[in-house]
């Protein structure tokens, strides 16, 4: 293998773009436990004219070859509303694919880190592919389990391939937990008797969302979305159009049974929200190489039927609020659904290690963790002068110090 070296240019013709496309179902093709993204999604994904994400981003796609042939792609990408928001210098990377070929991976992760620190960034970050928002992390722990939906299966030598290859330290790492919602006797019985003062003692009503208002009940989750989690490590808010998109991709997906908001009863301000979805990635599964023609729509109707577990993919409280049992409610509200519903068990997350208070609700559940997913970070040199200041988007910004001292609260 070391005789022929590995080059690594960034994507610039139609052919590099498919090949970055196309790595991933060519690495995984005979691996159970992947389940091959829907295609056309995915190309949205990286799509500038498709995803908003571009509209405040800068992003290089770069692909390793040997002798001609790919082996292994990374992006680098600048993202200047998460730079405004968190106050940081941060450069990002996603997208890791690579053969088990450390020289590949090396070369991958050093364009990536020379690009960020040519655009005056101070470290770099990731994996995330675009966001914290979107599939990130490495996973760790867990690979005996099949991903569910909007999470990450890869390879077990990928961690082998960034901390021992390439050097990357670990920042982050966050937690997905086990929830079976059938027996309401395994859960601390405390979490029932906050949840029912919720609506008699503080004049908070919990509902499920509508979607037949689904334009509403989105920007209902947006303001709860970004006031809920904004001190969150590595957290940048998604705006109206991205979350429109999101929805507008999830909206088949959606389960009126599984959506929750919580509002005041006497003004409607919402002060809480749950969003779970039910497991789609057991259906896409069935489709087996992410095309949905000619017949791959039909299996996926199909195993749409099959669906037994979900994902609870936010759940959060604004902060003003977070001391009325509000979230309580909302757990409640889910063994209420699996009553209702052919789900019965999933997983909740991910958490943040760091998390005090969302892991030991989850232990008070009867949960346990499942998978665990990291995020590694390199220190820079920046060869040029970043683009200062940032963007005045966020006057609630949170500096770095500010965030740090929320994570320990």
């Amino acid at each position: 293998m070391a005789a022929v070296e590995v080059e690594v240019s960034p994507v610039r013709t139609r052919r590099d773009r498919r090949e970055f496309f196309e790595l991933p179902y060519r690495l995984y093709a005979r691996e159970p436990n992947w389940v091959a993204p829907l295609r056309f999604e995915r190309r949205q994904h990286i799509d500038p004219k498709k995803n908003p994400f571009f509209e405040h981003a800068e992003v290089e796609f770069f692909l390793a070859r040997r002798n001609g042939r790919v082996v292994g792609r990374i992006s680098a990408h600048v993202d200047r509303n998460l730079n405004a928001f968190q106050d940081n210098r941060w450069g990002l990377f996603g997208f890791f694919e690579c053969e088990n070929d450390p020289e590949a991976a090396q070369a991958l992760v050093s364009a990536a880190a020379r690009w960020n620190a040519e655009r005056g960034r101070d470290r770099m970050v990731g994996p995330m592919s675009f966001t914290t928002n979107d599939e990130c992390g490495l996973l760790i722990e867990g690979y005996e389990l099949t991903p569910i939906i909007l999470t990450e299966w890869q390879f077990p030598y990928y961690k082998d391939l960034l901390e021992q290859a390439c050097g990357l330290r670990k920042a982050m790492d966050v937690w997905m937990w086990s929830l079976h919602v059938e027996n309401r006797d395994e859960v601390h019985p405390g979490i029932w008797e906050v949840a029912a003062q919720v609506e008699s003692e503080h004049g908070i009503t919990c509902r499920y969302m509508r979607k037949k208002d689904l334009h509403d009940e989105v920007d209902r989750f947006l303001e709860i979305y970004n006031a809920a989690w904004e001190r969150n490590w590595g957290f940048v808010p998604l705006n109206e159009k991205e979350v429109h998109v999101y929805a507008e991709n999830l909206k088949y997906v959606l389960d009126e049974n599984w959506a929750m908001v919580a509002e005041k009863s006497d003004t409607g301000e919402v002060v809480g929200a749950a969003l779970t979805l039910p497991d789609f990635n057991q259906a896409i599964a069935r489709v087996g190489d992410g095309r949905l023609f000619p017949f791959g729509w039909l299996k996926l109707l199909r195993g749409r039927k099959k669906i037994d577990r979900v994902r609870v993919f936010a759940l959060g409280v604004k902060p003003e609020y977070q001391q009325y049992g509000v979230a309580a409610r909302l757990y409640e509200m889910h063994y209420d659904s699996a009553e209702s519903t052919p789900q019965s068990h999933g997983e909740m997350g991910w958490i943040l290690e760091t998390n005090r208070a969302m892991n030991r609700a989850m232990e008070g559940m009867g949960g346990e963790i499942v998978r665990r997913y990291r995020f590694y970070e390199q220190l820079l040199e920046p060869t040029a002068q970043p683009e200062l200041p940032y963007a005045e988007a966020f006057p609630w910004r949170v500096g770095p110090e500010a965030a740090a001292a929320a994570q320990e609260s």
